[in-house]
């Protein structure tokens, strides 16, 4: 299966995008929502981070999410621990599913994709960009959180630069009725690329 690396910045407009890939069939594989679940339900993990984050980490069997956040996103070496518990699980989830995935390509969306060692379990990568104001707007209002905190989120990520540099195509999400017409260019190059290394 030919795989493709999704990502963005925060207020990109990495979901966007992958639904409208969904709408023309593409299965898309989310590592942010993947990782969610399987920290509530790998038994494996859960008995990894109790060990290092202690009990709290979880309220009757649920991952305590609030809790959690408030330890990693305060220390470097605490969210690199996290990490390094959830990513190679992530990575096995993935590579079963893509198994058993239809279609000429499948879709890996991870804001942290070349952060996490993600992009090197795919064929390529498709990097979505928008003007840092724009990016700042739209995740003030979906996450209902301040200029400043979504500040402090962008600051922890790669630069569009550098991701724009190591991805081999590149889309810039201002304008939806744009950004449809991009996507749909973009599909039949994935399909077109999936082809070929089929051939």
């Amino acid at each position: 299966m030919y795989k493709v690396g999704l990502t963005g910045g925060i207020g990109s407009g990495k979901s966007t995008v992958c639904a409208m890939l969904r709408e023309r069939g593409v299965a898309v594989y989310s590592s942010d929502e993947r990782a969610k679940e399987l920290m509530n339900s790998d038994f494996t993990i859960k008995e990894r981070i109790i060990a290092r984050f202690g009990a709290e980490s979880f309220e009757d069997g649920v991952l305590n999410r609030a809790y959690l956040a408030q330890r990693v996103f305060a220390s470097e070496e605490e969210l690199a621990a996290l990490n390094a518990i959830v990513h190679p699980r992530v990575m096995e989830d993935f590579e079963a599913w893509a198994e058993s995935a239809e279609g000429e390509y499948v879709l890996l969306e991870s804001a942290i994709l070349f952060e996490s060692g993600f992009d090197s379990k795919v064929d390529m990568v498709v990097a979505i960009m928008a003007p840092e104001d724009l990016r700042i707007e739209r995740a003030m209002q979906r996450d209902g959180v301040t200029k400043e905190q979504v500040v402090e989120r962008m600051r922890r990520q790669l630069s569009d630069e550098e991701r724009c540099s190591r991805s081999k195509y590149a889309i810039v999400n201002i304008e939806l009725e744009e950004l449809e017409e991009d996507v749909e260019q973009l599909h039949r190059r994935l399909s077109y690329d999936a082809r070929q290394q089929h051939a």
